[in-house]
């Protein structure tokens, strides 16, 4: 038989297409096997990459709810600080950290905390590296001592720029290229400006070794967030703080209003002859006005000191000055019968502790308990309107220097006492500056004319009328305008 007469039986036609067909039955399954173990990778990486972003979100929920702790347990802007380091830290996994606040002047920046593993992140002399060598510490006191210009440096520039910032490898930062200046670790670092409320406040930096992992794209935006986070929780402490501190200091002003109070004439004096009515209003908590009544020698042999004062500025300082010149006063009339001599000691001690923008204004009128004539002895202090019976208006006022302004030579040379004679139905006006300078909403001031109109209307019902009428009076010409000076009135009618 030929080969072209040839024809295959159908067994031997069947054994090729088998063969075929197990040929591509085996590439399928290689095929589907290859398709599996690449689906089983993806599944493993898409498993891993959710346990990792899982593990990151447990640990920013955990350094938030420390963040919150710390707030709410502790105000102390130390502990905030390294919760905040080190917390970010281990939320990043990072090797150490770091965190810069501006100072109050908002031109350097001041390293507040340092993690234990924290590089020194900042260009150091040359002479300290020097010096390191020997002394190892040195390095680490130079960084916590250090104050950056906060236009300056990685810090500063970083700062200035308002972006956080990936720096993969920080020795190469344009900012260590100063000659002068010298960084050779090799670490990467993501550092971020810190903002509150719209202003700088300072700036975050977590490190890592450049041997280890890079710095991903999710732990950057993790870090940027968790920045943010940071900064709100230190303006809020700073807030919680400020108030705190300021509830504190007012408690302490109560406190300090209460002892000046004790340091007021609790009564007016009971002088034969006389009605004398006394009152002070602060301007705010402390007042710098004074009065007082001072009994010299027996009731009724003796004489009576009545003193107005006014401290110049407001506040604890003048409050405190106030009660300095009240006391060395007090001890000076009692053991000195001229009242000239007295109150040149007392200018005396006050000159030598007080601030060259400070003064007093005094007037002291001394009463005799037995015939009722007076004596009065001033310091600068403004004039006293002085209505007859009659109704005739007199100004009274004695020659006399401000307490502070001068050591003792022309304060002695210039104060000079005056004797005052009033009948009966005379009624003298005395006050400090708080009631002729009150101002109305429209920045007009009492005035002098205004007060001895409304003393002059006042006088013929006696002492305490006058003083209430001149309060009624003011507070309807001040129509609620905030009280700018502290106010002080002293009524003295002649019986």
């Amino acid at each position: 038989m030929t080969l072209s007469n040839y024809s295959p039986t159908s067994e031997e036609t069947f054994y090729p297409l088998q063969i075929l067909t197990s040929i591509l039955v085996l590439c399928i399954i290689i095929y589907l096997y290859a398709l599996w173990r690449q689906t089983r990778k993806s599944l493993q990486k898409t498993t891993q990459e959710k346990e990792t972003i899982q593990g990151e979100e447990n640990r920013m929920l955990a350094f938030l709810h420390t963040l919150g702790l710390a707030i709410e347990q502790d105000h102390s802007e130390g502990k905030l600080h390294y919760e905040i380091v080190d917390g970010l830290t281990t939320v990043i996994n990072a090797s150490g950290g770091a965190m810069y606040l501006l100072d109050e002047r908002k031109r350097y920046l001041i390293p507040s905390y340092l993690s234990k593993n924290c590089p020194q992140l900042i260009g150091l002399p040359v002479e300290i590296i020097e010096k390191a060598k020997l002394n190892p510490s040195a390095i680490k006191s130079s960084i916590r001592l250090s104050k950056i210009p906060a236009d300056e440096g990685m810090l500063g520039s970083i700062l200035s720029n308002g972006n956080a910032q990936h720096i993969p490898d920080v020795k190469n930062h344009e900012a260590f290229r100063d000659a002068f200046v010298h960084f050779d670790e090799e670490i990467s670092a993501l550092v971020a400006p810190m903002t509150y409320a719209g202003r700088d406040i300072g700036l975050l930096v977590i490190t890592r070794d450049r041997s280890s992992s890079p710095f991903s794209e999710s732990e950057f935006k993790l870090f940027q967030s968790a920045s943010e986070q940071s900064a709100f929780a230190l303006g809020n402490a700073k807030i919680h703080h400020e108030a705190n501190q300021k509830r504190k200091f007012e408690s302490e002003l109560r406190v300090a209003r209460e002892v000046q109070s004790i340091l007021l004439p609790d009564e007016d004096p009971q002088i034969k002859g006389y009605s004398i009515t006394g009152t002070n209003s602060p301007a705010s908590i402390i007042s710098g006005d004074y009065f007082d009544y001072i009994p010299l020698g027996p009731a009724e042999n003796g004489e009576t000191a009545i003193v107005i004062a006014d401290v110049a500025g407001k506040g604890v300082a003048a409050g405190l000055l106030m009660a300095m010149c009240r006391s060395a006063l007090r001890s000076e009339l009692l053991r000195e019968t001229d009242p000239i001599k007295a109150l040149s000691r007392v200018n005396k001690q006050i000159f030598a502790d007080i601030r060259e923008d400070m003064f007093i204004t005094l007037a002291i009128y001394i009463i005799n308990n037995k015939n009722g004539s007076i004596k009065l002895v001033c310091a600068g202090h403004d004039k006293a309107p002085l209505i007859r019976k009659n109704g005739d208006l007199e100004w009274i006022k004695a020659p006399g220097l401000a307490i502070g302004l001068d050591d003792g030579e022309v304060f002695t040379r210039v104060t000079k006492p005056l004797d005052i004679h009033l009948e009966t139905g005379d009624c003298l006006l005395l006050y400090t500056d708080g009631v002729t300078e009150a101002m109305n909403p429209n920045q007009d001031e009492y005035g002098k004319e205004r007060m001895a109109q409304s003393f002059k209307i006042a006088a013929p019902k006696g002492a305490d009328h006058i003083v209430k009428e001149l309060h009624k009076d003011l507070k309807s010409f001040v129509n609620g305008y905030h009280q700018l000076d502290d106010i002080t009135i002293i009524a003295i009618e002649k019986k």
